[in-house]
């Protein structure tokens, strides 16, 4: 008797919620001090640090620093069946608004440059605090438009 073999199962995506918090405070924290003395190095550091991790997860400069510093930070992981790519999109538009702001601030246009800083500072806020993920909700309409004009 010939039998096909049965269809792989499937594991739901995983997400760690301490290494999202983790990322935020420290997104927070170096874009706070990058913003008060006028240190472009900062942002453009982090936000290159943001776009690895957004395109190549497995080599993130963020999920290295998380797994060398969480444990003595007192972090425990938290992982949840929650599909990553919206919080990669996440951190791929803020790893954008990073490198944007660094390359104003060198160019002379420090207003710019620390303003794109706050931007990104107030919803890794936004999200650290109320679990708003506003480039989550981007990656949502995206896929949502996308399908729309798929179906045409």
């Amino acid at each position: 008797m010939i039998t096909s073999p049965s269809p792989a199962v499937s594991r739901p995506a995983r997400t760690d919620l301490s290494a999202l918090k983790f990322n935020q405070v420290t997104v927070i924290a170096v874009t706070v001090l990058a913003v008060l003395l006028t240190l472009p190095v900062f942002t453009l550091v982090l936000g290159a640090a943001m776009l690895v991790g957004a395109i190549a997860p497995d080599v993130s400069p963020m999920r290295a620093a998380y797994r060398l510093l969480g444990r003595p930070l007192g972090l425990k992981p938290e992982v949840v069946d929650e599909d990553p790519r919206a919080h990669q999109f996440a951190q791929g538009v803020g790893g954008t608004f990073l490198l944007a702001s660094a390359l104003f601030t060198f160019a002379g246009l420090s207003g710019v440059g620390a303003g794109l800083g706050l931007i990104v500072i107030a919803l890794a806020a936004l999200n650290l605090s109320k679990k708003i993920c506003m480039g989550c909700l981007m990656y949502f309409q995206y896929r949502r438009l996308r399908y729309t004009v798929l179906k045409r």
